[in-house]
């Protein structure tokens, strides 16, 4: 978890509770040590949030106190809706779920002036043509990515011909009909971009890929790179 996460997460467990909280308890509900809860704690009340208590008795917060709205410009704003209109018409069904509950997460936190610009905003994504059915179960690929695992997979080319890979994925690509899964192929040894419609089954193993997922990305990255293939 970010650092920046981990100081929303003690502000919101401290908000919901109206007894003291103790850094132990904190600590235990986000997995990180009491060190870093008492440093972190520390950095709060320095940024000037109400927090009352002491180490070893316990923390509150003021009811009082509560975080400023989400300040978000109007093209940011409609920069927001159109990358969720685009998902929501191109993404897997929990993708597309995601997109529209994140602008409706937005517009609940936003003043109630901005709400127009995502309710009428000035901007919108083109109707797209139906993609492809995939051959695997694209929310399980990628917490595959997440998760570092490894999935095995029978895989037709171009020409037809049918093999079975086990490959470590890193990104799942979204084109205008079809989606590409990257992943470092085992059998070749080299990156490959194996189309998900051309997957005919697909098995989500336990297996750890024989690196960090970031190294495995940023290795990608590079290998694109090296064929003149600018990424963000």
């Amino acid at each position: 978890m970010r650092r920046a996460d981990r100081l929303f997460q003690i502000i919101q467990i401290l908000r919901r509770s109206s007894r003291p909280i103790t850094a132990s308890q904190i600590a235990e509900e986000l997995e990180t040590s009491r060190r870093s809860v008492y440093r972190d704690i520390a950095d709060l009340i320095g940024q000037r949030v109400p927090i009352q208590g002491e180490a070893g008795l316990g923390y509150v917060l003021d009811r009082d106190y509560d975080m400023p709205p989400l300040m978000l410009t109007p093209d940011e704003l409609e920069a927001a809706v159109l990358g969720a209109q685009w998902v929501a018409g191109k993404g897997d069904a929990v993708l597309a779920g995601a997109a529209r509950d994140l602008i409706a997460k937005i517009t609940t936190v936003v003043p109630e002036r901005l709400r127009p610009f995502i309710s009428n905003p000035t901007v919108g994504a083109p109707l797209s043509r139906a993609s492809l059915p995939d051959g695997l179960d694209i929310a399980k690929a990628r917490a595959s990515i997440r998760k570092g695992h490894k999935i095995r997979i029978r895989y037709r080319n171009e020409q037809g011909d049918e093999s079975e890979r086990v490959v470590w994925p890193t990104m799942i690509g979204y084109a205008e009909t079809v989606r590409l899964l990257a992943a470092w192929c085992e059998l070749r040894q080299d990156f490959r971009h194996f189309r998900t419609d051309r997957i005919g089954a697909a098995e989500f193993l336990d297996e750890r890929i024989g690196c960090r997922p970031a190294e495995l990305r940023s290795r990608w990255k590079r290998h694109m790179q090296a064929q003149g293939i600018q990424l963000p």
